[in-house]
């Protein structure tokens, strides 16, 4: 008996220790239930006299089902009382003071449909709807500015207000666009927009053929949002948007637009033939995207940051991205990811070269990496050469006539234009420009460099090769001039700066082609 009470005598008698816990226990749990029943009448006290938006559709359409009468008096009849007080409260709030019009005052039962209607559409004939053109952000229709009939401004009235719509919607001020400006042609009457100054009086100045609008595009050294294809449509990134722009017909062909406030389009490159465009994002996705079509053809993802530069070999894509990596995309295949390089900072620069031999990437520490065309690589795979520069890598093109040659602009602190070697990796020409060179490209047919710049004077500057000495200057731009791309042809060129502008140059002597096509046009 005395080995039985020992053994059960730990689980019937409860130590201090025990019930000072349940106590602390059994408080703790009053309190919580205490506090639980006050903030539910808290809330219950809050919420009285209020209705969601979804309980007062839904109430409204229940009524209209059982066909009882929906009051449009702010007065509460009985009935309506004794129903749903809280209802009522949320109809006397109401500006239920919309006046019936004769064909439909004596009906008394209207439809969710037949209101949303009325309410929507529905104007007096004999009194047209007046409106107040002194207000701000209202901006008056034609008819009314003109003094045109009345009748043919309600007939037109619907197309008037999609266009005010329209224009609402693509304020320059708030929303990216491209609108296109008109051929500028200089006369005694009219002289020349753009001053420009040739530095050798042998040289002709490019002619500025035309100047564009263009609004959202990202004032952003390390972004690539230009390029010309083979079959003479210039694409350029606006924010969200990417814009394609004929430069044949000078129309724009629309855009495609990504639905969303924090993704922005941050690279574009044409394939080399044809209509399939790349299109790189700030979240690291790679689109191919058929421009006829308006339809997305694929997504490629791998990149973790923004790709800020793409090129294109054949059916090889390249990318690369803020996080250092360059990826080779197979766009034949489902596993388009075929290869990968290195570099230890953000790409800002990616080009192959004319007969897709090599490929040459810049970063942000300033290396130049000249990589052998072989897209199965990997991270551990070292360039054939590398090039050192004081400032980022980012713009820089490959010689169309010398395919060994690379030149390659300074950033901000260095300013020095330089052409390299890729096979011995030695600098065979460098000049100063004391300015910062934001773009770059080669002109095939006039045998020279052409280089955008940013501070202080924000132009663009033609240079001879392979002397490098500076032939003239164009000043076309307020902001620095980000972006460059040539014509298939080789005699226009595509500038596009931080200041909203875009403009075209055509070379001297492709004056008289130009004006050939315009007297065929004519005739």
């Amino acid at each position: 008996m005395e080995w039985k009470l020992e053994r059960y005598s730990t689980f019937k008698i409860k130590t201090a220790e025990a019930m000072l816990w349940e106590n602390i226990m059994s408080t703790l749990a009053e309190d919580f239930n205490r506090a639980k029943k006050q903030y539910a009448h808290k809330i219950s006290k809050v919420d009285r006299g209020k209705t969601s938006y979804s309980r007062f559709k839904s109430r409204i359409v229940k009524r209209l089902r059982s066909e009882i009468t929906v009051a449009s008096s702010p007065l509460a009849t009985r009935w309506q009382q004794s129903f749903n007080r809280e209802f009522d409260t949320v109809c006397q709030r109401l500006p239920l003071d919309l006046s019936p019009t004769p064909e439909n005052s004596s009906d008394s039962e209207q439809t969710l449909g037949e209101l949303e209607t009325t309410l929507t559409t529905q104007v007096s004939p004999d009194k047209p709807k007046q409106h107040s053109y002194l207000q701000p952000g209202i901006v008056p229709p034609p008819a009314a500015c003109q003094g045109t009939n009345p009748a043919a401004h309600n007939e037109n009235k619907q197309e008037v207000s999609l266009k005010l719509c329209d224009e609402k919607k693509r304020a320059p001020d708030k929303m990216p666009g491209l609108c296109e400006g008109s051929a500028y042609k200089a006369s005694a009457d009219r002289p020349h927009p753009i001053q420009s100054s040739p530095v050798n009086s042998d040289c002709t100045l490019p002619e500025l053929e035309m100047k564009l609008d263009i609004t959202g595009l990202r004032d952003d050294y390390y972004l690539n949002l230009l390029d010309w294809n083979s079959k003479n449509l210039v694409a350029v990134a606006l924010n969200s948007s990417t814009y394609m722009w004929n430069a044949k017909t000078h129309k724009t062909l629309g855009g495609i637009h990504f639905n969303s406030d924090t993704k922005y389009v941050s690279s574009v490159a044409w394939i080399n033939h044809g209509n399939c465009l790349a299109i790189g994002t700030s979240d690291g996705e790679v689109q191919l995207w058929d421009v006829e079509t308006k339809k997305r053809l694929r997504n490629m993802l791998g990149h973790q940051s923004v790709v800020g530069a793409l090129s294109w070999n054949n059916y090889i894509l390249s990318s690369g991205s803020h996080l250092g990596l360059i990826h080779h995309h197979d766009v034949r295949i489902a596993r388009h990811h075929v290869g990968t390089l290195r570099h230890q900072k953000s790409i800002c620069g990616l080009k192959w070269s004319p007969n897709g031999g090599r490929l040459a990437s810049g970063s942000s520490d300033g290396l130049l990496n000249i990589w052998p065309s072989d897209p199965g690589v990997t991270v551990r795979s070292q360039p054939l050469q590398t090039m050192a520069h004081p400032t980022a890598v980012k713009a820089m093109d490959w010689c169309p006539w010398q395919s060994e040659l690379v030149a390659v602009g300074g950033g901000m602190k260095d300013g020095v234009l330089r052409i390299w070697d890729t096979n011995t990796g030695s600098c065979i020409k460098s000049t100063h420009t004391n300015s910062q060179i934001c773009s770059l490209l080669w002109a095939k047919e006039t045998k020279e460099l052409i280089t955008g710049h940013g501070l202080p004077k924000n132009l663009i500057v033609r240079w001879d090769f392979p002397s490098i000495t500076k032939i003239a200057e164009l000043h076309g731009h307020k902001g620095r001039v980000l972006n460059l791309a040539l014509s298939p042809d080789g005699r226009q060129f595509f500038s596009a700066a931080a200041d909203g502008t875009a403009c075209v140059w055509r070379s001297k002597d492709s004056e008289d082609t130009y004006q050939e096509q315009g007297t065929e046009k004519s005739d």
